[in-house]
Order: C-alpha cells, then sequence, then structure tokens
C-alpha cells in the first residue's frame, strides 16, 4: 500500500477534513437524488406543458387551457376528450351547452343556454392575434400508450405567441410557427 494514501485513508476517516468530505458527499447524494426524482417521465410530461412537447413554442390559447383538438382542429377537454365551446362549456352533438352529465345548462329561470360558437383554434388565434391560420403540418410521439399528433398553427408571423423569433417548424411556403395544439389518436404504441 502506498504510504501517501494510507495517510489520506486515515485522515478521511479520522479528521474534520473526512468528516467534511462525508458530509459533502452525503449532501451531493440528497442532491443528486433530489434532481433525478424531479426528472418528468415521459407521461408526466403535461405538468410541464404537455406530453410530447418540449416547451419551446407555447400553446394556442384554448378555452379550457391544454390545446387538445379533434380531428377537425376544433377544441375538445384534454383530460377527456368532450367537445367544448369558445366559452369552455361541454356542448352537445348540437353545439348546445351541457353540464357534466350531458343534461342542458339553463339559466335561472330553467330556459336553455343558447349555444356558443366554437371555432378551430388555429382560427380563433388568428383572428386574436391577426393572421392568416394555416395548419400545415404535424409530427408524432408516444403520450399515454397512443400516438399523439402534435400540430404547428402556422402564418406568416416574425414572432411566436411566446414573444421570441418564430422558427420555421413543420410549416410550409415561408410560414413559421405561432403556437402549438394537439389530436390524441386512438392508435396504441
Amino acid at each position: 500500500m502506498n504510504g501517501g494514501k494510507f495517510a489520506d485513508d486515515v485522515a478521511a476517516s479520522s479528521s474534520r477534513r473526512g468528516f467534511l468530505a462525508r458530509v459533502g458527499a452525503v449532501v451531493m447524494g440528497v442532491t443528486g437524488a433530489k434532481t433525478v426524482g424531479s426528472l418528468v417521465a415521459p407521461g408526466e410530461a403535461e405538468a410541464y406543458h404537455f406530453c410530447g412537447h418540449i416547451y419551446t413554442t407555447d400553446s394556442c390559447p384554448h378555452p379550457t387551457g391544454l390545446p387538445r383538438i379533434d380531428s377537425k382542429g376544433l377544441p375538445i377537454r384534454a383530460k377527456n376528450g368532450r367537445p367544448v365551446d369558445d366559452l369552455g362549456r361541454y356542448v352537445d352533438r348540437d353545439g348546445l351547452p351541457v353540464d357534466d352529465d350531458g343534461d342542458p345548462l339553463t339559466d335561472a329561470d330553467g330556459a336553455l343556454l343558447p349555444a356558443a360558437t366554437r371555432t378551430a383554434v388555429c382560427a380563433a388565434t388568428a383572428d386574436v392575434y391577426g393572421f392568416k391560420p394555416h395548419v400545415d403540418g404535424a409530427w408524432y410521439r408516444c403520450c399515454g400508450g397512443h400516438v399523439r399528433k402534435l400540430v404547428d398553427c402556422c402564418g406568416s408571423v416574425r414572432n411566436r405567441i411566446n414573444g421570441d423569433k418564430a422558427l420555421t417548424g413543420y410549416c410550409y411556403k415561408g410560414r413559421k410557427v405561432f403556437c402549438v395544439m394537439y389530436y390524441d389518436t386512438k392508435v396504441k404504441c
């Protein structure tokens, strides 16, 4: 055994320096464990933005928060895929607002509430921000055991919804990504 290494080993096991080294190792271990524990599992990414999308371009404005859309680009509730109007209320097949159980919503006098508009999310965003909307392309990820289609809302814009420079993404003909949405398919992955 090397004499210098032996001296270091003895000092490490009995001195103040050794004690601080052990405390430092414990602190680093705990910090490392917290860091590893804070990493996002693929199915839990929705808590940070939404599964399949790293937070770079923000979501398109949506009546209920997360920008889940149906196959036509219309808003649906992220949690259960039920259609919602532009006010975020559940709607039936006729577009009339309904409660959680599917019963018609009424006012205080019992009269049925009128239908609100139900606008495609990209089109509604473009109306608010003043550009012509295009849904040009998409990419796909596995989320929750099903294929998720991530969709760019494109336009002739300089900046994204988050204010920084717009990127090409999956947009065509010189258009850029303004915001993103998603569609959950029934295809298993």
